[in-house]
């Protein structure tokens, strides 16, 4: 969640008018389940074009929705909505698509996956995006406390009690600040209070059922939604599987050892290489020198900007994406065999810094999952499972540890956490690669036992996160059958698995200074961010 697309949107688009309704064979069958409190269905979204070159049918508008779903007269909030329209004749209703997250812009994910689904799919449907509340340029969007990434922070490997208690002290003023500034909106931030604005969307379009595909924190978020209103549920696509048994601190501490997995094969990759980069032909050696990198940031930052923890933000996203690897690969050599930091500095600036829209991405990430559920409040737990998980996974562990820390100094009461069990809902077809750091495997194979009659398809030894419309056909495949008519594969993968599919292969070293990717699987990337 570092970095994420600068949303289409802006806060100036306004309800100004009706549009034409929902056709009504865009879903059928009666709804059942929890209702949204709301006494009328939400004015229809009065639709503006906002496309952009890469993007030319994308239109916006914003819709108004309870601060507090349980009060439908109380306060309004403000939701941004965005939509390519569907131009096919066969209609097959919404397919709203969120990048996960929590905290997230899905305005311009509606312009991708319309373009990067099979023309004759996309037609089929109004791709919607939209930035949940609080997020982007939805209304009033979270800021809790600019600039808290701002370098350079302390080491994040807390080795002296002094460090410790700097990046404590960190993280109980960020908690602090989100309940200063934003104290009557955090109740209110949280997956559920999502899934109802979802409900509301649903109603403001006139649609029965809703059509979802959800990446990374967005999986979790369709689960819950499909809990509440299994009814409303047409099609569900979740890439990228989140474990809902370990939301969320088990979740973390499982997501430290999948990423120093994925620096594992970085530094075998790094190694194979090493006629390019000129670090040794050892893997072991090649993450020595990592780690020595590391050390002489944690005394002497480059450029003042990069020190111990700004350097593994960076290097962070490689985790999420082998894409970046050349780059980083190239910045690292240059630090150690030519004592050039120039590279480094630029990678961080492109892949670890955090600009206004992550300051707004970790504010609602934070008030997400800190609510979601209880985390401990005993600093000790946090303490003695972190370092018996850096024993074992020094990557990101304290890092991650860090990230998530205000939730130990959370001001607003914790949740329950939802039982996304389901054998109400149609079947869902999720994807999942075996190697996955940010949501590790074992999330999909949970996911596809609680929803009954669901589909899973894997990607076997791929690393990548949000691993559909992003160059590997096979995967592909099964989305646009299942977006077309509802096929789905059955049980011939083997394992647990109802399809495979290889993975794609590795990216090869950069030949030439170039920018960075314009490949499909860069642009999603982009779009769906780091710490989703």
């Amino acid at each position: 969640m570092k970095k994420r697309a600068v949303a289409l949107c802006g806060a100036a688009v306004v309800v100004a008018g009706m549009v034409t309704g929902v056709p009504a064979d865009a879903s059928a069958g009666t709804v059942s389940g929890p209702r949204t409190t709301i006494d009328a269905p939400p004015a229809k979204p009065a639709w503006k074009k906002c496309g952009t070159s890469d993007y030319p049918t994308l239109q916006c508008a914003s819709l108004k929705v309870p601060l507090d779903h349980t009060n439908p007269r109380g306060r309004q909030i403000t939701l941004a909505l965005s939509r390519v329209p569907h131009t096919a004749k066969k209609y097959q209703g919404p397919l709203l698509v969120n990048p996960g997250g929590p905290g997230g812009s899905g305005l311009t994910l509606a312009g991708f996956v319309a373009s990067a689904l099979p023309p004759k799919v996309a037609a089929q449907y109004d791709v919607i995006g939209f930035d949940p509340r609080g997020v982007g340029a939805s209304r009033p969007a979270l800021n809790c406390r600019p600039g808290h990434f701002s370098p350079v922070r302390p080491d994040s490997l807390p080795s002296t009690p002094a460090v410790e208690k700097a990046n404590l002290d960190r993280a109980a003023a960020f908690a602090k600040a989100c309940a200063a500034k934003h104290a009557d909106l955090l109740p209110h931030i949280g997956t559920v209070s999502m899934v109802k604005d979802m409900d509301a969307i649903r109603q403001a379009l006139g649609a029965k059922k809703i059509n979802y595909f959800g990446y990374s924190y967005g999986t979790y978020l369709g689960a819950v939604y499909a809990k509440l209103y299994p009814d409303r549920v047409r099609r569900a696509v979740l890439d990228s599987v989140v474990d809902p048994t370990g939301v969320w601190y088990g979740d973390n501490l499982a997501q430290d050892h999948a990423f120093n997995d994925r620096h594992l094969a970085f530094a075998a990759w790094v190694a194979r290489h090493d006629t390019k980069y000129k670090l040794g032909t050892d893997p072991a050696k090649v993450e020595a020198k990592w780690y020595a990198m590391r050390g002489a940031l944690a005394k002497k930052p480059a450029d003042g900007k990069v020190g111990a923890s700004e350097l593994e933000d960076t290097f962070l996203p490689g985790g999420y994406y082998n894409g970046y690897w050349p780059y980083l690969a190239e910045a690292f050599a240059a630090y150690v065999n030519a004592k050039n930091d120039d590279p480094l500095v630029a990678a961080y600036e492109n892949f670890g810094a955090v600009d206004a829209a992550g300051d707004n991405g970790y504010s609602v990430y934070s008030a997400v999952q800190c609510a979601d559920v209880a985390w401990p409040r005993d600093w000790g737990k946090w303490r003695r499972d972190n370092w018996d998980t850096y024993a074992k996974a020094p990557f990101m562990t304290w890092n991650n540890a860090w990230y998530n820390a205000p939730c130990a100094f959370w001001p607003t009461t914790a949740s329950q956490p939802v039982d996304v069990s389901n054998a109400a809902a149609p079947p869902a077809l999720l994807f999942q690669a075996t190697d996955d750091a940010a949501t590790p495997y074992e999330g999909g194979v949970a996911v596809h036992r609680l929803l009954r009659g669901s589909s899973l398809v894997v990607e076997q030894g791929g690393g990548n996160h949000g691993i559909t419309l992003s160059g590997n056909t096979c995967l592909d495949k099964h989305l646009a059958a299942y977006l077309t008519d509802g096929t789905v594969p059955r049980g011939a993968g083997g394992g647990g698995a109802d399809a495979v599919c290889k993975r794609l292969p590795d990216p090869k070293p950069l030949t030439a200074k170039s920018a960075p990717s314009a490949s499909r699987g860069a642009t999603l990337h982009r779009l769906l961010g780091f710490r989703g």
